[in-house]
């Protein structure tokens, strides 16, 4: 569990450099939550405790719904377009880093010729390039699912351990059927104590 919350740290970690790159505010508030929930898991797991643990369980499996939902804005599933400034909440009109920057890309800018264009304004030409964006950002989001549901199982396996820690652990003297104490006895028989010197 410590090993796969330590991966799980490192992935959203590079998913949240290349989304402020990207200036993408939706997945980047995502990947502070999901670093803000890996901690705690990883915390819950070294201090043993469950009820941190079953928060990253549950926060887990709002993540892969999220990442679902990643991958369906850009395969553009079911009317969503990756075109579209949703990921930016409508703040900005970027988009992701990879859209210009994949592996193999040539990225050209071209100024405007028109004397009515401002002249900070241009258009960035693509080419060339081995993988297009959004498949980068669908294998981002299919590692996330992946690394997720595996840390899902050991979650759960990780509580169920604890909890069985919990129900076994025999106190001294407990109230366990196999404490090594003797019955107690129905009737106790008391005896006057005998003072051994003079009480002045």
């Amino acid at each position: 569990m410590l090993c796969l919350c330590v991966f799980l740290q490192l992935a959203a970690l590079e998913r949240q450099i290349f989304d402020f790159l990207g200036f993408q505010w939706a997945p980047i508030l995502g990947n502070f939550l999901q670093i803000i929930v890996v901690i705690l898991g990883l915390f819950g797991t070294i201090q043993f405790r469950p009820r941190y643990i079953v928060v990253y369980t549950v926060w887990t499996a709002l993540w892969v719904t999220w990442n679902v939902f990643i991958i369906c804005f850009y395969l553009e599933v079911g009317g969503l377009s990756k075109e579209t400034d949703l990921m930016t909440f409508n703040i900005s009109m970027h988009r992701s880093w990879w859209r210009e920057h994949g592996p193999g890309c040539i990225r050209r800018v071209v100024r405007p010729s028109s004397p009515g264009i401002l002249e900070d304004y241009s258009y960035v030409s693509v080419t060339g390039c081995i993988i297009d964006f959004q498949y980068l950002e669908v294998i981002h989001s299919a590692i996330q699912i992946l690394l997720s549901l595996i840390g899902f199982v050991y979650a759960c396996y990780v509580i169920s351990i604890f909890m069985e820690e919990e129900d076994s652990f025999d106190f001294i003297g407990g109230l366990d059927t196999y404490s090594y104490r003797q019955p107690p006895q129905e009737h106790v028989e008391l005896k006057p104590v005998k003072p051994v010197g003079k009480v002045l």
